[in-house]
This record gives C-alpha cells, sequence and structure tokens, in this order.
C-alpha cells in the first residue's frame, strides 16, 4: 500500500536524526579510519561528537526527501513496469527504482551536510566550529558546474550518488522481500510490526554496506579533498589510481566493520523508527 507524502516526510524526518545522533561516534570512527591522514592522526578516539551539528542539520531534510520520493515513486514505477512489461510481476524493480530516485533527492541535502561532516570529525584545519567550517568549505573551487557559487559543498556528488544507487539497489529489495516473507510465513498474512521490519531493514543494510564500502572510501576521500601531503584530488579515477598506488587496494577497505555495523544497527533503529512513527502519526498525515 502506498503511504501518504506528508506521513513519509515526517516519519522519515523523525527516523533519520534518531539514527545520526544516536549512531554518530561509529560514523566519526569510520570516517578516521579512511582519512587519508590515518585514524589516530584525524583525532583517534577523542572528540567523537566533532560534526554531530552538521550531521543533525541534515538529517531530518535528507531523510524525509528520501522517504516522500520513495513511497510516492513505488506505486508510480509499478504502474510503468507494468504498462511497459518490464518484469510486471516483479515487485523488487519498482522498489530499485523509487529508491534510486529517492536517493538522488536526499543527496541534494546528504553531500553538503557529508562535506561539512567530514572534515570536523577528521579534524580538518579550519573546522573548530560549524560556521568556520561552513567558510571554509565555501572558499574552496566550485566542485560542480551548476552550483558555482557553493563552493565545495557539493564535492563528492556523483561519487555518493554512485554509492547510494547500488546501496539502495541491495537493501531495498531485500527489505521489502523479507517483510512480505516474514509476513506470509510467520503471521499469515498479516502486516509485519515495527520490530519485525526494523529487523529487515537490518539484514538488507548490513549486506548493502560491505558491498559498497569501496565507493564509501572514494567518497570520504573526495570530500576532504586532499591526499596526506595536500595534495588536491581531482575526480573519482585520481582517488583509486593514487590509492591503488600509493595505499594498495585493501585500503578501499578501511571502515568496513564499523560500516557494516553502524548501517546494521543504523538500519534496525532507522526502519524500526520509520516503522513506528508512521504507526504514531494521526490518519489525516
Amino acid at each position: 500500500p502506498s503511504t501518504s507524502l506528508l506521513r513519509s516526510l515526517v516519519a522519515g524526518g523523525l527516523a533519520g536524526t534518531t539514527v545520526d545522533v544516536a549512531l554518530f561516534p561509529m560514523d566519526t570512527v569510520k570516517t578516521r579510519l579512511q582519512s587519508p591522514q590515518g585514524f589516530r592522526a584525524a583525532g583517534g578516539f577523542t572528540g567523537m561528537y566533532r560534526g554531530l551539528g552538521a550531521a543533525a542539520v541534515g538529517s531530518a531534510p535528507g531523510a524525509a526527501l528520501f522517504f516522500g520520493v520513495y513511497e510516492q515513486m513505488k506505486p508510480r514505477s509499478k504502474q510503468l513496469q507494468r504498462s511497459y512489461g518490464i518484469f510486471p510481476e516483479n515487485a523488487a524493480v519498482s522498489h530499485m527504482a523509487a529508491a534510486c530516485l529517492g536517493e538522488a533527492a536526499a543527496c541534494l541535502v546528504r553531500v553538503p551536510t557529508e562535506v561539512l561532516k567530514s572534515k570536523m570529525q577528521t579534524n580538518a584545519a579550519g573546522s573548530q566550529t560549524l560556521l568556520s567550517t561552513l567558510q571554509l568549505v565555501l572558499k574552496e573551487p566550485p566542485a560542480a558546474s551548476f552550483v558555482p557559487f557553493l563552493g565545495g559543498l557539493y564535492r563528492g556528488y556523483g561519487i555518493t550518488l554512485m554509492r547510494e544507487v547500488p546501496f539502495a539497489l541491495i537493501q531495498f529489495p531485500i527489505y521489502e522481500r523479507l517483510k512480505v516473507e516474514w509476513s506470509v510465513q510467520r503471521k499469515g498474512g498479516q502486516p509485519t510490526s515495527p520490530i519485525e521490519g526494523a529487523a529487515c531493514g537490518s539484514v538488507g543494510g548490513a549486506i548493502a554496506a560491505a558491498c559498497t564500502t569501496p565507493l564509501d572510501v572514494m567518497k570520504t576521500r573526495l570530500m576532504l579533498g586532499r591526499d596526506k601531503h595536500g595534495i588536491p584530488y581531482r575526480h573519482a579515477l585520481d582517488v583509486v589510481t593514487r590509492i591503488s598506488a600509493e595505499e594498495g587496494t585493501a585500503t578501499f577497505f578501511h571502515g568496513i566493520q564499523p560500516r557494516v555495523m553502524w548501517i546494521s544497527i543504523g538500519g534496525f533503529v532507522f526502519f524500526g523508527a520509520y516503522e513506528f512513527y508512521s504507526s504514531l502519526l494521526p490518519p489525516i498525515l
């Protein structure tokens, strides 16, 4: 069944904020493990909540945008799928299409906050406060031609989308399929509870997180902007070439343990919170 746009926006926003605030230290550990200067030089276990303000500002609108688009596009994608005969009986296709569109929309909010958060988490020069970090990033060379006045705020948008789309293609069909199977096999066709939906989201998230870790490393490096010698990264291919030559291919899996742990726990909290908030919201939404 389709969920109303307003209900999706409110429940998604609340769920996103819940996860980002609760699990922020795990994200900090992951980002520091992936940074070019190394975990200890990036701050180690000190200042684990640096950058929380940036994450908190973007989490609600980012998650709200994702779920707003995702829930509205699921029935439309299914309609197009049947109209054009594209695996008409396979629900995973419409789930994947809706999730991709949701991620593209969410990244418009998520990328600027990720750029600010990453710099603060790794103690980049000039990133003492959220305002000073914003001023620093705005002075950087434009990262995208369509937003030249925003400096480096959209640095890594392309690679973030390249990470989020495969992530969504893996996670959401698993999430939706597990909910259906759980409902049919264990509950006689009754809808899954928020806790059961959360467990399905957690499994999908853990698998997707492990598969997309190399893309996450590339995203972190591009957003930080420079390697440990201060030489700027030019684009995603430059990141791949330099990491492979200077640090070895194993570097692409740095941070996989905290990333999988953070996203599997986060998936449980996020989907559980989304289902819970959705069930609490009044029928008019």
